[in-house]
């Protein structure tokens, strides 16, 4: 009974804690220490530039911050070029007269105040390195025609790695192909030699990232000789006249240079990169093809590079692990590799990592810290900083594995819980507080503020709020006869009000109220319900001859107070500049018509809330036949009838009407969303003349109403009478916002913008977008914040012009999107920090001189550079 007891109170403060973690406490009270920025756990730094070892957080009172370094304390008294910023915990470290490899450890910083301690995670800070190649002596090679051969680059280690590249003397890149590759060692690889290989300035080059300097490998000559030239060749070097004495190489089966053996095994962590790769010798070049001996290999992340050689799996899942298989074939037969995958995973996350708990006096609740990794993670807790076994004891408390209980807590409960979860692989450390306040209700939206929504979609009032206990959350309209909190009205966690379907009747004042034992708040917000934007005269189907006019009509109604604008596209493009084409309030005319006019028009009027299409095809003609008999337009379709339903398609069927002495070209399937568009039609689709069926690709969270027209010689029909009403059920976002860009508005910000989804791209309610960014190239996390009702975010405090990488994920009720791709964008410019140096003149003649410069380093270019500016005077 005891058990079944606890069991039970376990899960009331789990979805306690689901719906407290909605909840910021408002930095005007009391709470333990937050960390809101660090440095990456593997921080690189640059040796020519300060270091700066982010560590921000708040609470109330303000944290003290101090560092740890190798695990002591870290006393930056004692170091006159290290101060920390004001208010800040983040170490600057002036290298300007020490060298940055003396700063090189584990860092890790402290946030304190009198309620609590949060502590960053091991920033571990390395120097980048960018050593010399080490000086070589490399002979001539000279080698047979269609035998194998590998240049080796064998690159100076460097942090990090340096990115490999073959040129040759004049800076152009070596051309690579099926028979010749980079390996992923950099090692540069000929399944077969032809003459036109002889060269002497195969140079290996190594870039590295963080200085941005290139180190070059001596050239290498490659002869490519017939067997009578290598002959003589060998006799005038070494003296010899039996070297390479056998015949020329003859065609012959693959065999591999690179992996040995027949088969190997390689460990991968999930959520990295798995790459393998096959290069074969053989003549003719053999062709490398790929298998998953054990299942079939991941579509959607898998790329073969460097013509097939090199297979790359990105994010790999358990699922991943497993033998593939590598081909080589050509006209003499085939040789395979098989490569065993292991896949481990440092910890990671299973619900998140564990969120503050805001509790009154006598309340209970529960931190849970749930992470899975290959091998099983161990976990650890820790008060304040000290092992939790060695933290004062607090009979509120009780440990259990990876959950911490606390029931009756009281205000000395107080304290920051960090939980550690490792393996072999990696860790997951992360801050959660307790904080026990007694506060009577707030409402942090702003008052009176004012949401428009168009009739029939959904309106989503906002009803931030904070109080401890957890305040009730109730919504009015206008007087307080009722609360709301039946259709169409839904009230979620985060005290938001959600409108379904709105309708005229719903506009006016609404009061939300937020309640506990210690008080009451309340905020009024006012709803404008505005009329759809509507094309009442759509464009229609035209044929026109040659040289006269064509004229597509595009009439709208909207709402008074909103101000549509119209938009005109040519197959989907912008209207070419011709004086031909005039656009008037409702209408396009062209004159003129030439055989290029032809096409699909359409007409776009937005209004700030919403929008309507309709499009038209124009279809020129040399001279218009003069029928034997009257052709008319077709009657409409009848009996539409709706069958298979599935969740996200349905089959229409239907009886066409009479042609009227012109054969039905086509069927053009129109529906209307009564939940998000009622009134509008839209075109869904077409089908054949011949056909009285098709299938319907649906979108999920939709009131689908159908009609169908009928398209012969002469025009449209009219539409039948509509269909009887199809619900579709809401789904997560199948799809990701587009265009996602980063520019820079300032020198110290990141403006990350996005076209977002249509209501209908959305699959449900509750529409709202993670914006995700990382500066490239520097190893961190990603960081991430959700946004409602825009499509930009700003990012502030970056530095100047730093690349970043980019993502935009769509997430409503139903949950997320697919994972984003990645965009790039740029933070601001600023002005270059140096002019160019070196600059000399070498006169040419009487009339003319050069000018030369060292060009100013891309570190202190700041920006794109656009050019130099040449002054002189005589």
């Amino acid at each position: 009974m005891e058990g079944r007891r606890m069991v039970t109170t376990l899960l009331q403060l789990l979805v306690l804690g689901h719906v407290t973690a909605a909840l910021e406490v408002p930095l005007d009270l009391s709470q333990p220490p937050t960390i809101t920025r660090q440095s990456p756990k593997d921080y690189i730094i640059d040796p020519r530039e300060n270091i700066i070892i982010h560590c921000e957080a708040k609470g109330k009172p303000h944290p003290s911050f101090s560092w740890t370094r190798d695990g002591t304390h870290f006393d930056i008294d004692q170091f006159p070029n290290v101060h920390m910023r004001p208010r800040s915990g983040t170490l600057v470290v002036d290298i300007s007269h020490v060298k940055a490899e003396h700063y090189e450890g584990v860092y890790q910083c402290t946030a304190r105040n009198d309620h609590g301690t949060a502590l960053s995670h091991n920033i571990v800070v390395w120097q980048s390195r960018s050593p010399l190649w080490p000086k070589e002596n490399i002979k001539p090679i000279v080698v047979k025609e269609g035998v194998p051969l590998v240049l080796p680059c064998r690159p100076p280690a460097g942090l990090p790695p340096p990115i490999i590249f073959w040129m040759d003397i004049n800076f152009q890149r070596l051309p690579l192909s099926s028979r010749v590759s980079q390996s992923l060692n950099g090692d540069l690889y000929f399944s077969n030699v032809l003459r036109s290989d002889s060269r002497n300035d195969y140079i290996c080059y190594a870039r590295f990232p963080y200085t941005q300097t290139i180190q070059q490998k001596q050239p290498i000559t490659v002869k490519v000789l017939s067997l009578d030239a290598i002959n003589e060749t060998v006799a005038a070097i070494y003296n010899e006249t039996d070297w390479f004495s056998e015949e020329p190489a003859d065609e012959r089966r693959p065999t591999f240079l690179t992996p040995s053996g027949s088969s190997s095994s390689k460990i991968v962590l999930r959520g990295q990169v798995l790459e393998m790769e096959c290069i074969a010798e053989g003549l003719p070049t053999p062709e490398i093809t790929w298998t998953k001996v054990s299942g079939d290999l991941p579509a959607e992340r898998t790329t073969f590079l460097h013509y097939q050689k090199t297979l790359r799996v990105v994010n790999v899942s358990e699922s991943d692990a497993g033998e593939y298989r590598c081909i080589a074939r050509n006209n003499f037969g085939t040789e395979h590799h098989t490569t065993h995958v292991t896949v481990k995973a440092a910890p990671y996350w299973i619900s998140g990592a564990p969120k503050n708990l805001i509790l009154a006096p006598g309340e209970s609740g529960a931190l849970t810290c749930r992470a899975s990794g290959t091998p099983k993670p161990s976990i650890s807790w820790a008060m304040n900083g000290v092992p939790i076994e060695n933290s004062p004891r607090d009979l509120s408390r009780n440990v259990d594995d990876d959950t911490i209980i606390f029931t009756n807590v009281q205000t000395g409960s107080k304290a920051v819980y960090q939980c550690n979860i490792s393996n072999e692989y990696g860790y997951l450390m992360s801050n959660a507080f307790v904080n026990v306040l007694s506060e009577p209700p707030r409402v942090l939206t702003p008052a009176h503020k004012v949401y428009q929504v168009i009739k029939n979609h959904q309106a989503l009032l906002d009803c931030s709020f904070f109080g401890s206990p957890i305040p009730e959350i109730t919504w009015f309209k206008d007087t307080r006869a009722s609360t709301l909190n039946t259709d169409p009205y839904k009230v979620h966690n985060n005290g938001s009000l959600e409108i379904d379907g709105v309708q005229g009747k719903h506009g006016g004042k609404y009061t939300c109220v937020a309640k506990n034992m210690l008080g009451i708040s309340e905020n009024h917000v006012y709803l404008e319900v505005k009329e759809p934007t509507r094309i009442l005269k759509q464009p229609e189907y035209r044929v026109v001859q040659r040289g006269r006019a064509a004229v597509f009509e595009c009439k709208v109604k909207h709402d008074p107070t909103l101000i549509p604008t119209m938009t005109w596209l040519k197959d989907d493009d912008e209207l070419p500049d011709d004086d031909r084409l005039v656009v008037d309030s409702d209408s396009l005319t062209i004159t003129d018509v030439n055989d290029g006019d032809a096409g699909v028009y359409t007409c776009i009027m937005n209004t700030t809330l919403d929008q309507d299409v309709a499009r038209a095809e124009l279809t020129v003609v040399e001279v218009t036949p003069i029928p034997p008999v009257v052709y008319e337009h077709p009657d409409p379709p009848t009996d539409l009838e709706l069958t298979e339903p599935k969740r996200r398609s349905v089959q229409l069927t239907w009886t066409p009407g009479d042609e009227h002495n012109s054969p039905i070209d086509k069927f053009i399937i129109q529906y209307e969303d009564a939940l998000h568009h009622r009134g509008h039609w839209h075109n869904l689709t077409e089908v054949s003349g011949m056909k009285t069926t098709a299938h319907l690709n649906l979108s999920p969270h939709a009131h689908y109403i159908f009609r169908v027209l009928a398209l012969n010689g002469v025009g449209l029909s009219r539409p039948s009478h509509p269909s009887r009403m199809y619900k579709t059920e809401a789904a997560a976002p199948d799809d990701n916002p587009a265009d996602v860009h980063g520019e820079g508005t300032e020198h110290d910000n990141l403006v990350i913008s996005w076209k977002p989804l249509t209501a209908t791209q959305s699959n449900g309610p509750g529409l709202h977008y993670r914006v995700m960014w990382r500066q490239t190239r520097v190893e961190t996390d990603w960081t991430a914040v959700t946004v409602r009702n825009t499509s930009k975010f700003v990012v502030s405090g970056t530095p100047t012009f730093a690349e970043y990488e980019l993502k935009v994920q769509a997430i409503n009720d139903h949950g997320a999107g697919p994972e984003p791709a990645i965009a790039h964008g740029y933070s601001g410019e600023d002005l270059p920090l140096a002019a160019p140096d070196n600059i000399q003149v070498q006169v040419i003649s009487g009339t003319q001189a050069a000018v030369l410069w060292d060009a100013v380093p891309a570190k202190l270019l700041r920006g794109h550079l656009k050019g130099y500016r040449v002054s002189w005077q005589f």
